[in-house]
């Protein structure tokens, strides 16, 4: 059973490997699903798509310079 949860975990780690980007994209999504479905102007859940993306990606980066 050990070795189940193990694999399983490496399996996860594979897809997520930093939890907080992975939150902040989920994030962005939903926020982008949600103005698409909210709004006529699907222009505006494509840029939010689109720079919320950039910037949480930009951020994550920021965010593991200062670690190191």
């Amino acid at each position: 059973m050990n070795v189940l949860i193990a694999v399983f975990r490496e399996l996860i780690g594979l897809f997520v490997d930093d939890g907080w980007l992975a939150l902040m994209i989920l994030a962005v999504v939903v926020l982008a699903g949600m103005i698409a479905i909210l709004t006529d102007f699907q222009l505006a859940a494509g840029a939010t798509l689109l720079f919320g993306c950039i910037g949480v990606l930009f951020a994550n980066v920021a965010r593991a310079a200062r670690r190191r």
